[in-house]
Parts: C-alpha cells; sequence; structure tokens
C-alpha cells in the first residue's frame, strides 16, 4: 500500500479531508471490504447497521456504548461508489480501477462548522490507523495495535494549522484569539490539569498553568470552574488588558478551549509575542492531558514569534 498523508481543504464552506491509497487488490475485494457490515468491524471504528440500499438509515455503535449514533446511506453504486452521512459528517469511499489492484480514495466532510474543522487533526489520524488495519484484513493479516497516534494527531495540527493563532481588530484594539481541540477529555480533567485543587475567586492570583511569562498575569475577575477564568495581564505592573479561558464540550465533537487576550491598540507590536506564548502554551496543554510530562520546551515560543512577526508584517 503507498500511504500519502491526508489533505484538508474547504470545498463549498466545509472542511473536508482526504486520503488516497493504492491497494494491490480488485475493486471487487476492496468493495467488500468496506461496505459489508460484517467485514467493516475488522477495521471502521464503530459496528455498523444497515441494509445496503441508497437511503437506508445506518446505526453507528462503538464499543462499550449503549447509545448508538445514525446516517443514512447517500451513494451506492457497486464497486465504485459508498457515500454515507454519520452524524454532521459525509463518508465518501471512491474505488478507481488501477493496475491488477484499485486506487481507494476516501474523503471525510467535516460538519459542525469551525468547531467541527478544529478535530480534523485526531480524525486524520484516527482514519490513518482504520485505513492501516483495512489493508491487514485485505491482506489476511492481523491488525496491529496503533502506536504514535498522539504524536500523529500533533503532526497533522500543525500540518493543518489548526495550533494557529490569529489577531483581529476589536473595540480600540486587538483581539488574539486561540481555539484548540481537546478530544474527549472531560472539561473537569481539564481544568483540573490547569488549576490543580485551586478555589479560583476573584481578586486571587490565576494558577501558573492559566498564565504565561511572557504575559504577566494579573488578579482573575471572574471565575466559573470548571469552565471560564478570567484575569488581567499586566504591561510595566499595570493593567494592559485581559486573558480568558473557556473550555466547552459538545457530544457531537468533543472537548475544545478557546483562549483570548486582549491587546490595546497602543501595544499592537506586542501581539506577535502573545501569539508566540500561547500557541506554545496550548501545545503544552494539548500533552498533558494526554498524559504526557508538561514543560515548556525552551526556545520554542521564540521560534514562533519570528514566524508571526512575519505574519502580521
Amino acid at each position: 500500500m503507498e500511504e500519502r498523508q491526508a489533505t484538508l481543504r474547504t470545498v463549498e464552506g466545509r472542511p473536508v479531508l482526504r486520503f488516497e491509497r493504492r491497494l494491490a487488490h480488485s475493486p471487487e475485494k476492496v468493495w467488500k471490504a468496506v461496505t459489508s457490515p460484517a467485514e467493516m468491524v475488522h477495521w471502521f471504528p464503530a459496528a455498523v447497521e444497515t441494509e445496503r440500499v441508497v437511503g437506508a438509515e445506518m446505526r453507528f455503535t462503538f464499543e462499550g456504548e449503549d447509545d448508538p449514533t445514525h446516517g443514512r446511506i447517500l451513494e451506492l453504486d457497486p464497486p465504485k461508489v459508498y457515500a454515507f452521512s454519520w452524524n454532521q459528517d459525509v463518508l465518501r469511499f471512491e474505488l478507481l480501477p488501477d493496475g491488477p489492484g484499485c486506487l481507494l480514495v476516501l474523503t471525510h466532510t467535516l460538519g459542525g462548522g469551525w468547531t467541527g474543522r478544529l478535530t480534523a487533526g485526531r480524525t486524520a489520524a484516527g482514519w490513518d490507523t482504520c485505513l492501516t488495519a483495512l489493508l491487514a484484513r485485505l491482506g489476511g493479516e492481523p491488525a496491529e495495535e496503533p502506536a504514535g497516534l498522539a504524536d500523529r494527531i500533533v503532526a497533522y495540527v500543525d500540518a493543518f494549522g489548526l495550533a494557529e493563532g490569529e489577531t483581529r481588530e476589536s473595540g480600540d484594539g486587538h483581539l488574539v484569539r486561540f481555539a484548540r481541540d481537546l478530544m474527549w477529555k472531560p472539561v473537569e480533567e481539564v481544568w483540573d490539569v490547569l488549576a490543580g485543587r485551586d478555589v479560583l475567586r476573584p481578586g486571587a492570583e490565576p494558577p501558573v498553568w492559566f498564565t504565561s511569562p511572557y504575559v504577566p498575569a494579573g488578579p482573575v475577575t471572574e471565575a466559573g470552574a470548571p469552565r471560564v477564568l478570567e484575569y488581567e495581564w499586566l504591561h510595566d505592573g499595570e493593567p494592559a488588558g485581559r486573558v480568558r479561558w473557556e473550555l466547552a464540550h459538545d457530544p457531537a465533537q468533543g472537548t475544545r478551549v478557546v483562549l483570548t487576550q486582549t491587546v490595546p491598540a497602543r501595544m499592537a507590536g506586542l501581539r506577535a509575542t502573545a501569539l508566540a506564548a500561547w500557541h506554545a502554551h496550548l501545545e503544552t496543554l494539548f500533552a498533558a492531558v494526554q498524559g504526557r510530562p508538561r514543560h515548556r520546551p525552551e526556545g520554542r515560543v521564540e521560534e514562533l514569534r519570528k514566524v508571526y512577526e512575519d505574519r502580521l508584517s
């Protein structure tokens, strides 16, 4: 199998992941593997129940869960095209003859707007794992347990630009903003990673993992565990703006963090530093919620600052 990295592009306003695999198997053999629920159980992430007819309802059940999710068959053209909806998403498998084998093209249109796009990194890594299991099934071999999944997710997040922050004009200044997927970690667990056992109230000092050395922190202005923390940030010892953390969970999309910092117009030159600081900080947070060592890599902020300075200029 020839494996190529997934791509992410926007089609008619929606994010679409694309995967290609060149397989040494006939379209007919691969067709059975990708459409038969009895075969899909060996590589697809959920058990599938359906009648293979256009318009038929589909039920997807994950191992260990009782409540299925639902979809519907949209296209069925043996042995060429199989497409179906799954919650807000659309999956499309296309088989193209290629010598003695075939080219499998999988596209995954992500629903949910901008929150759905945030999940593209983990979704791409997950499909890489599934497609590897599909190849094993086609070859009559046992599927190997995935290794390095977290690293692959991070690589896709970086490749798709999902770790990057943005800055926009807001009021009489600028707003630095990041949104980062945290997979399926409960917001309470993420909050514990950030706050520990601290009970936060307005006027208190924010816990260190809510802060960055590059953005001096002032007192807490709003505390709503386990979802919201806002505090003043300081410049030359004086209040300059607000840093706000918001944690949210969507049953269909998982958990995400949205981090914003207001920057007065007169301090626009600090935006690159703020972007670099929070970019690096959220990389550390993602590692921490996955149970990895939590540390701030030396030199990472300076590396990112140059990138953001070039972009802002």
